[in-house]
């Protein structure tokens, strides 16, 4: 994410940036948090670590997007992968999509690696709350 990205952010409605990176990714923006909130949007940092992606982090983001819930959220990291994967879960645990349709944008990503595939599988057994609703990002 950019500045200029981030100033765009307001014209587009988003009220909330979800940042799945790590603050120390290669290709981080220095002072992003700052430059989110001076727009007006709430800015949440649930760092991932890359080879080592946990469920307790999946949860926080599935609250995350409950607590705002009918609003517009913007969810980067530094590549798309983790968000590509914690959306595909979402849509597959919070709002019942089936795998073909939760597989959007994943598939259009990259194909998840073995840790990746991993957490996926561990997180569908898990007993993560589960939400029957079918809100849209």
């Amino acid at each position: 994410m950019s500045e200029h990205d981030i100033a765009c952010l307001p014209a587009l409605g988003i009220e909330a940036v979800i940042n799945l990176a790590l603050p120390t990714s290669s290709n981080a923006l220095p002072g992003e948090a700052e430059l989110v909130t001076l727009q007006g949007i709430a800015y949440i940092q649930i760092p991932v670590i890359w080879e080592r992606p946990e469920l307790h982090q999946l949860e926080q983001f599935f609250g995350v997007l409950k607590a705002f819930e009918g609003r517009k959220v913007w969810v980067h990291c530094a590549k798309n992968m983790r968000v590509s994967a914690f959306i595909y879960l979402y849509r597959r645990m919070q709002s019942g999509d089936n795998m073909e349709v939760a597989a959007f944008p994943m598939r259009e990503v990259w194909v998840p690696n073995e840790t990746w595939q991993a957490f996926i599988r561990s997180a569908l057994e898990s007993k993560l709350p589960e939400n029957s609703t079918s809100s849209h990002l």
